[in-house]
């Protein structure tokens, strides 16, 4: 039986190991603004995947998705071995990388949110004017005994 704590465990410490060897040790300028985001590791803890997510240079600046994923794909040997010394398991997971589409999914959910808002506030504003279209009180209101004396 797979143990799930450890796999969770060693993708968490294979996550670390990746994110400060691609800051610190490997010297690609394609990696220097490559974020790690999250580790799976699968149950059998053969095979890792390290999502990852690029920003640009700048706010306005469009991040480099490719060239992000060929300097992980060719620092992808040495940030195995690094992995192996660091977490110093019987097999060395196999890393694959991919980008994370967390971000960008939550951005286009705020931007749903936010037309879902003006659409709100424009039908609110149509409401705040509008009239009944027959009496002020559609209801009947229920005959008392006094009112018919």
């Amino acid at each position: 039986m797979v143990d799930q704590a450890r796999a969770r465990k060693l993708a968490k410490r294979i996550g670390a190991i990746v994110a400060t060897a691609i800051d610190h040790e490997i010297k690609d300028p394609r990696l220097s603004f490559v974020t790690v985001t999250d580790t799976k590791v699968t149950p059998d803890l053969h095979d890792a995947t390290v999502y990852y997510t690029v920003r640009g240079e700048t706010l306005d600046a469009e991040p480099d998705f490719q060239a992000a994923a060929l300097g992980l794909e060719k620092a992808k040997g040495a940030l195995r071995t690094k992995v192996g010394a660091g977490t110093g398991v019987r097999f060395t997971p196999t890393l694959t990388f991919r980008a994370d589409t967390v971000p960008d999914t939550a951005r286009h959910m705020e931007e749903l949110l936010e037309r879902a808002r003006q659409i709100d506030d424009k039908v609110a504003q149509a409401a705040a004017g509008a009239q009944p279209a027959g009496d002020p009180d559609p209801y009947k209101v229920p005959r008392s005994d006094t009112d018919e004396l």
